[in-house]
């Protein structure tokens, strides 16, 4: 990794939603810092980075991986997790609490801490739980983890099914300004499902989950919020019930925010072509009026953040019958030129609502001061050259887990550097 105090980045497109630059500037970084945004030579600066043909964006925040560090590292580890982000562009991520054991105290969340400053290249800012160990049951300590320096709870893999157990959480959460990641799953109603109900489900023989799975917790979540006044963030949204949903909130002065994640834009139900767990995640792969309601979504900023879910598993785990095999998708490699490909080049969102969805909003969402590339802020930067046209290959990610029903496919916008304060993490060999 280089670590040179002093950069000039040249002749790329800058990308900035905080000061709304939107074309040809040079960048200047200095001791891990954006000095400059300008259009002067800087003949002075011996380090130069040539980003002609290319999109510079602040650095990439997804708000929502599985890092499997501690208890499941034989699927991913902090290092490896994030060694992935940045060979994906993203610089900040948020590892969801459900390891084991679960991250629901101070005590394991310096402990995790620990392992991230020892093995991780980007930022990474640990989840914890809404209730201790995940059993629904008694909320955790908020307040103290917020001193810690957590920055959202969330209970992702499950929802918390007892309304006022989760509504405590949410007034605990209200009080001290932490933003709770809600995973929308009604696991009552699940029963047994692996894919979305509808006859591609009926065709392989596996029995469905329904849209209102996920509808009827979003709505929950959403009134109890409006109750608690606490900031909810509804993560990997997939139906189109839920786009109508957090509009109406909105529009009702909730403080609500939605993401999308690059398979539920890209693909629907109709794409699965046989017992193929890769394309198993939950919640499942919608039907096409679902995905059509996300891009509508996303294009009209209902939709506020594009994160990716990224859920690896062993080889072994994901050869299984979809109907035994784990939920999950990796992501963290694929998500930029997913999105550039499917909604840039698709033209549903243009290129500074892409980096607004990736880096700027998500930065809001969670209160950190990151997503611009304003003189003073921190240099985390991707460099993405935008006519660059590649093959997904699995066999090349940096990701343990190389589960994924994207492979082969062609796509556009490469990843071609990122640094994460002022220090390159990630350098394709042709920039």
């Amino acid at each position: 990794m280089e670590n040179n105090s002093l950069y000039l980045i040249k002749n790329g497109h800058v990308l900035d939603p905080a000061s709304g630059k939107d074309g040809i500037y040079n960048i200047v970084v200095k001791d891990g810092i954006i000095a400059a945004v300008d259009n002067d030579s800087h003949d002075e600066i011996d380090n130069v980075i040539d980003a002609a043909g290319c999109y510079v964006m602040p650095g990439l925040i997804d708000l929502h991986v599985h890092f499997r560090e501690p208890g499941f590292e034989y699927k991913e580890t902090i290092k490896t997790g994030s060694l992935a982000a940045a060979r994906g562009g993203v610089t900040t991520v948020l590892p969801m609490p459900n390891t084991k054991p679960v991250i629901d105290s101070v005590e394991m969340v310096r402990r995790v801490n620990d392992i991230i400053k020892r093995d991780a290249v980007v930022n990474v800012l640990q989840v914890a739980s809404v209730t201790m160990g995940q059993e629904g049951k008694v909320p955790v300590d908020v307040e103290a983890l917020r001193e810690e320096g957590v920055v959202a709870i969330s209970e992702d893999g499950k929802s918390v099914m007892n309304a006022e157990v989760y509504r405590e959480a949410m007034y605990r959460a209200a009080d001290c300004g932490m933003v709770v990641l809600a995973h929308c799953e009604d696991k009552n109603m699940v029963n047994g499902g692996a894919l979305n109900e509808s006859a591609k489900s009926e065709e392989l023989g596996i029995k469905g989950i329904t849209n209102a799975v996920e509808d009827v917790i979003v709505a929950r979540d959403i009134l109890l919020a409006k109750e608690t006044g606490c900031r909810l963030h509804l993560c990997h949204c997939s139906t189109k019930d839920s786009v109508k949903m957090i509009k109406i909130a909105k529009e009702d002065g909730i403080d609500v925010t939605g993401e999308v994640c690059p398979h539920h834009f890209t693909l629907c139900d109709e794409d699965i072509p046989c017992d193929n767990a890769d394309y198993k995640m939950n919640p499942p792969l919608r039907g096409r009026e679902d995905v059509e309601a996300l891009k509508e979504g996303l294009k009209d900023n209902i939709m506020d953040v594009i994160s990716t879910d990224h859920a690896p598993h062993s080889e072994e785990e994901k050869k299984k019958p979809i109907s035994e095999a784990p939920f999950g998708i990796t992501g963290l490699e694929t998500s930029l030129c997913l999105t550039y490909t499917e909604l840039v080049l698709g033209g549903v969102l243009t290129p500074m609502q892409m980096a607004e969805k990736m880096s700027y909003n998500p930065a809001r969402v969670i209160g950190i001061d990151r997503g611009t590339l304003l003189p003073g802020a921190v240099a985390d930067i991707t460099i993405m050259d935008k006519d660059k046209e590649f093959v997904i290959d699995r066999k090349d990610f940096v990701s343990k887990g190389h589960n994924t029903p994207f492979d082969g496919k062609k796509v556009k916008g490469k990843v071609m550097l990122t640094m994460v304060g002022g220090k390159i993490v990630y350098k394709e060999n042709k920039i």
